[in-house]
């Protein structure tokens, strides 16, 4: 297993880690992701040590709370061989501050989080979505309070917008706060938008990049593709009015496009899918869900190898969109942009 600096920060994570979300599956929505009970967790996490992958993540809203307790029973007596990831800010219950990114909710949800885990310290906490109602300040100086207490270890964020993560590094910076060393994001080959500012800024920033849903909210997986539906029983079709936008023919080149790619390197396409995201700038991690050890194995095996300069430029030619604004007017004046931190597209 490969293992890259986390942003600037010291921290060595493994390229891939294990998203828990399909643990519990304590309701509708997270029951399409997965339902692993103690045991099948236990079980996958075997496999994830066995390969390398030791770093697990999670959040207080993943089956409410059931993913961080099944997670910890699955890691008893192995503390020291994982490394945790999970999250906070969105709302856990029906009080006026069981919510948000103020001091009084991150307390409560770190102290909640490690009960739940039956661990005494978190390797990275990220702040889970972008608080608008509490003052950068706050938050920061709230994150410095549980470091100092050896609560948590690394701090990061995770669906920020660039203007919100710089302030929050401005603030860092200013009052000798915790920087935020990762971005937890979502990025695929479906959805190419964290390239456009994001990127950027965590080139820039050193910040490393975790990503999330990596097979487009499983739409990448080769199950879909003209005149061949999602069928019941998978993430695609059993939530698939939730996730982003994206356009059905588009979805089609890019399947098309990984297919070929699979059929050169004898590789899956999820497999492809997933090594095309190691190959770019800023992504020091990308989290990879499974039902069952069969899925886990076949995702594992996406590190290992690298596919050639021409098979990254068709995926990339297939995958790209026009960007928003102003970044395609940016792209009209190369000369200005000289020493950009990201290479603007070639294709």
């Amino acid at each position: 297993m490969e293992y890259r600096r986390l942003g600037a920060s010291g921290l060595r994570v493994p390229v891939l880690s294990f998203g828990t979300a399909t643990f519990g599956g304590g309701n509708d929505f997270f029951k399409a992701w997965g339902s692993t009970d103690s045991g099948g967790a236990a079980r996958l996490v075997d496999v994830c040590l066995d390969h390398g992958v030791s770093l697990f993540d999670s959040a207080d809203v993943y089956s409410n709370g059931l993913a961080e307790q099944i997670l910890g029973e699955a890691i008893k007596g192995r503390r020291n061989r994982v490394m945790i990831s999970t999250k906070a800010t969105f709302a856990v219950g029906d009080g006026p501050n069981d919510y948000g990114s103020s001091r009084q909710h991150l307390i409560d949800a770190v102290d909640s989080a490690l009960k739940r885990l039956g661990t005494d310290y978190i390797d990275l906490f990220q702040l889970h979505g972008q608080d608008y109602n509490t003052p950068v300040e706050e938050t920061l100086a709230t994150l410095d309070q549980l470091v100092r207490a050896g609560k948590i270890r690394y701090v990061g964020a995770s669906n920020f917008s660039g203007w919100h993560m710089m302030k929050s590094l401005a603030a860092a910076d200013r009052y000798g706060y915790p920087r935020h060393v990762a971005h937890q994001i979502y990025y695929s080959l479906l959805n190419r938008d964290y390239e456009w500012e994001l990127m950027p800024l965590g080139v820039d920033q050193g910040i490393g990049a975790l990503v999330w849903s990596p097979l487009g909210w499983g739409k990448l997986t080769g199950k879909i593709r003209r005149g061949q539906p999602a069928k019941p029983g998978t993430r695609a079709f059993d939530i698939a009015g939730t996730g982003p936008h994206f356009e059905e023919e588009r979805l089609f080149r890019i399947v098309d496009a990984l297919s070929a790619v699979a059929d050169e390197t004898g590789k899956t396409i999820p497999q492809v899918a997933l090594n095309w995201l190691l190959q770019r700038l800023t992504v020091a991690n990308v989290i990879i869900g499974a039902r069952d050890e069969k899925q886990l194995i076949d995702n594992i095996g996406a590190v290992g190898w690298t596919p050639t300069p021409a098979q990254m430029t068709a995926l990339d030619a297939a995958s790209l969109t026009p960007a928003a604004y102003p970044v395609w007017h940016q792209y009209s004046f190369p000369n200005l942009n000289e020493r950009a931190s990201v290479p603007y597209p070639k294709v």
